[in-house]
């Protein structure tokens, strides 16, 4: 093994569903109506089948009802305007007032902290010669610590900044290859079981994180000779 790919959200910080209940709290948001709104969406867009299939090129303000809004968002294929415009207008404050479209999801993502635990592996791995590439599906640019990028990563590749999104094989193939490194070389550590078996499916090691203990540990026993 020469590299590691990691996701961000959830991965390198706490988890999502923490960061995302704060948000609904700081809000007002029901939860049953996000739940209700964001619900299939992220159902559908992890189905592989169907999100390495549904692409529907530049902008998707027009889209038809069949496009999943989180596809066209990750890929960069719609604004972020749009896409807070249509979460918004599904969800239902507790006070009942009127749902705020905008800067939505940086509200979202502002409650998101890094894990030091997870930056000091990155670290320490990259300390030994291992390289490292950053693989996120992007909500929009904020929500990301950039300035730390240099320390940590070798390689960042941001789903709506290259226009590819996992599972698709070849967000993937991007990022081992801006590693220099074969995808049978890399390990592949995500949140998302869907991702985690794209990886492997394509030679990649996958590890599926569930705590920054066993992660730490599976990847010092991948690591260990080094």
């Amino acid at each position: 093994m020469r590299a590691v790919i990691i996701d961000w959200g959830g991965v390198l910080t706490q988890p999502i569903a923490e960061a995302v209940r704060d948000w609904i709290a700081a809000d007002k948001i029901d939860w049953d109506s996000y739940l209700a709104a964001v619900g299939p969406w992220l159902t559908d867009a992890y189905n592989t089948a169907y999100s390495t299939a549904n692409h529907v090129g530049d902008h998707a303000e027009g889209y038809d009802a069949d496009v999943n809004p989180v596809h066209v968002l990750e890929r960069g294929e719609c604004s972020v305007a749009w896409f807070e415009r249509q979460l918004a207008g599904r969800l239902v404050r507790t006070d009942g007032g009127q749902v705020i479209a905008d800067g939505l999801l940086t509200r979202m993502l502002a409650a998101s902290r890094p894990d030091p635990v997870m930056y000091q592996l990155i670290r320490d791995l990259r300390g030994k010669g291992v390289r490292t590439a950053l693989l996120s599906n992007s909500w929009g640019p904020n929500g990301y610590e950039r300035q730390d990028f240099p320390h940590l990563f070798d390689a960042v590749v941001i789903s709506a900044e290259v226009g590819m999104r996992k599972p698709e094989p070849r967000i993937f193939y991007h990022a081992a290859e801006l590693l220099n490194t074969a995808p049978d070389q890399c390990v592949f550590v995500d949140d998302l079981e869907t991702n985690v078996k794209a990886a492997a499916s394509l030679g990649m090691t996958g590890v599926l994180h569930k705590d920054p203990a066993s992660t730490a540990q599976r990847l010092t026993e991948l690591f260990a000779d080094r």
